[in-house]
Order: structure tokens, then sequence, then C-alpha cells
């Protein structure tokens, strides 16, 4: 309507004006309302055709939509396994700090497997020590065996040389039996030696293996005993948080609750603009917005990230071929923006729908030495417009309570 009231102003306007005071014509003579049609044709024609343009102008080089919202991220509440609730640390709605527990489930089992784990290290720490026993054991018994062996070594040394000076003097039959028996006690010795590297090999190979397993499963144990205990990963606020006692919760069921991150929410908002906008939305581009949890406050903003994809063309491989003509919606273009200013969006609740303009700028094209001068012009134009599209923003922002709180049924 302003478009087609100010555009009036510069066809139909000056055309009665060139009837009444050129020609002579007057309004309820000549004119009338049934040949005002054909008297003011050219003003009326011309101003149809400057308000279709001047519309398409504004709404492609300064785009709008009410399609945008403080959009927010939230932490499903879900503990790592299953089980049944036995304590609830926290509300139906309260704030959290990162590690705070929020509820424990039973954790009977987790703490008989902790046990069993532990005494199972306690087992292997006294058999390693028993082992080290062995290892000293049999060290002793190396002693005993090379004493022995080499007690009858000596004596088959002092009769083989007795028998070597005086033939005869040593039955050959005591020099065998002194061999046999040195070789009985090298036997000996070989044997206890054996048994020390398998007491040591005990000590210091397969009993720490046996330990590191043995704590493996202890540290195991110890972290299926930890996930019987929900804690708040992030700082935020717990919302909706309806586990009690005695429920019994896992991954398939719905979340006990939602945590919501501090300050989500609060830093940029996210708006979809018409797809053929596309190459009108950059970044850097002022923005203005008003939203419903904050009626009759025009919020002025700027685009940080224009996402080159549109979310209503993507698609999962599948066993069927994609048919274009199946997209029920053509998508939109998605845009993040934030304050201009430090605490832009200070009272704004986090998921209020928003109205946002953005604004074309051209001032560093006109700046140019080498542009032309009707291009100049024509830029200037195209800037200039926009303060019709921000004069309806705020006609929309004092609508907005009006229509929601009066027109809508309430």
């Amino acid at each position: 309507m302003f478009e087609l009231m100010f555009c009036s102003l510069l066809t139909i306007l000056p055309d009665y004006l060139y009837r009444r005071y050129a020609q002579g014509k007057r309004f309820g003579k000549e004119i009338t309302f049934f040949s005002i049609w054909y008297e003011l044709r050219w003003g009326i024609t011309g101003c149809l055709m400057l308000t279709v343009s001047l519309i398409t102008m504004i709404f492609y080089f300064h785009p709008s939509t009410t399609s945008a919202a403080l959009y927010f991220r939230t932490v499903p509440i879900l503990p790592e396994g299953s089980g049944r609730v036995a304590e609830v640390k926290v509300g139906f709605s309260e704030p959290v700090k990162q590690g705070d527990v929020l509820f424990t489930l039973d954790s009977s089992r987790q703490k008989a497997a902790v046990e069993t784990a532990a005494r199972k290290v306690a087992e292997v720490d006294a058999s390693l020590t028993a082992a080290q026993s062995e290892v000293v054991r049999a060290e002793a018994q190396i002693q005993e065996a090379k004493a022995n062996h080499q007690q009858a070594k000596d004596e088959l040394d002092t009769k083989s040389d007795l028998q070597r000076r005086n033939p005869g003097i040593v039955p050959q039959r005591d020099i065998e039996k002194l061999q046999v028996l040195v070789d009985q006690r090298q036997a000996g010795v070989d044997a206890a030696t054996a048994a020390k590297q398998s007491a040591s090999l005990q000590v210091t190979t397969l009993i720490p293996a046996q330990k590191a397993s043995a704590e493996a499963a202890l540290a195991q144990a110890q972290v299926d005993l930890d996930k019987t205990t929900v804690r708040a990963g992030v700082d935020g606020r717990v919302e909706q948080f309806l586990v009690r006692p005695g429920d019994v919760v896992n991954q398939l069921m719905r979340p006990a609750g939602v945590l919501i991150p501090e300050g989500a929410g609060r830093k940029a908002l996210q708006a979809g603009f018409g797809q053929i906008e596309a190459q009108v939305m950059k970044e850097g581009m002022v923005a203005e917005a008003t939203c419903m949890s904050k009626p009759w406050v025009i919020i002025p903003m700027v685009i940080t990230t224009v996402q080159d994809y549109i979310a209503a063309g993507q698609f999962r491989s599948g066993e069927q071929l994609i048919d274009p003509q199946n997209i029920a919606r053509p998508g939109t273009i998605l845009v993040f923006l934030e304050p201009l200013y430090k605490g832009g969006l200070d009272g704004v609740t986090a998921g209020s729908s928003c109205i946002v303009n953005a604004y074309t700028s051209n001032h560093e094209e006109i700046s140019a030495k080498d542009t032309g001068t009707f291009r100049k012009i024509a830029l200037h134009v195209v800037d200039g417009v926009g303060l019709v599209h921000a004069l309806l923003l705020r006609i929309q922002a004092l609508l907005l309570p009006i229509k929601t709180l009066v027109l809508s049924g309430h």
C-alpha cells in the first residue's frame, strides 16, 4: 500500500494535474467515476508498472523473511548403560555446572564387579610374593646342588689321581661310581638352575602380565561403576527432568530430560531467505530484526554466515531414483546473524520467532572511480528504497503485539 501511494504521486497525480490545468477538465464534470479510468489511463498504467517494479526491487535487494528464530542446542540426559534409578540429585528445572551429579543408578552389580576385580589384583600380588620366594628357594637349591657337585667332583679327582699314581690301589668300579655321582650332581645343578629360571620368568613376565590384566579388569569395572552416576557434561540448565527413583532408564527410551547449555540461543539468530535472493545474500550485510518475545524493539544485526547449501536438495543413497518433482517446498537460504552491538539479544527468549530484514549496501561501488554516472544513480536508488523496507519493518514491529493478542483470536 505504501509503495502504491508513493508511485501514484509520481504518475497519477501529474496525469490529473495535466488534465485539470492543461486541458481544463474538472473532477465531477468532464472527469467522473466512470470516465476517470479512461482519462487517467496513462497515470494508472504507469502507477501499476512502477509499483510492481518498486516492490520487486525492494524485496529483491532488501530481502525480508518471517522464517527466523533463535535456535539453540539441547543435550539429552541419558545414561551410557541401563538400570534402575536409585537417587535423583536435581529438580524439574534447575541450573547445573559441568560435572554435577544429575542422578544415579542402582550400582550393586557394578560394585560387586569392582570388589571381585580388586581381590583378583590382590591375589596376583600374593602370587608375585610367592614367586619371589620361589626364586630365593631356587637360588638356595642351586647353591646346595653346586656344593654337592663340587664335593663329588673333588672325591673323583682325588681317587683318579691316586689311581694314576698307583694303578690298582683304587678299584675301577669306585671311580665309575664317583663319575656317575658327579654327573648326577651336575644334573641336580641344572635342574635347580632351570627351576630358578622358571620362577624368575614368573616374577618378571607371567605374573606382571596377569597383574596388568587384573588391573585392566578392575579399571573396566570401575568405569562401569562410574557410568551409574550421570553427570552434567556442560554448564547449563536442566529442563523437564521427570525421572524419579525406581524408574528404569536406558538409551532406547526417551531421555530423562534435556540439558540446555549455558548461553544457547543467545549469540546468533538463524533465518531462511528465498532461493531467488541467493545472489544478494552476502556476509557482512546489515540487517534488522524484531522478535515476538521482545516486541516494539528493532535489533540491529549483521550477517556472519551464508550457508552454501539448501536443505531441501539433500538426499540419502537408497534403492530408488531421485525425482526432483517430489520436493514438496523449494527450501530457503540459511543465514546466521549476530547482533551488531553487544547485548543486542538481551531479553529475547531463546527459540523466539523473529522477522528479519537484510539491506543491500552499494557504498563501495558507488564510491569507486570507474563506476558510471547512470550506474551510480541506479545504485543510489537501490540503496534508497531500503528505507521503505525499514519503515515496513517498524510498522510490523508496531502491529505485531496487536496482531498476536487481538487479531489472532485471543
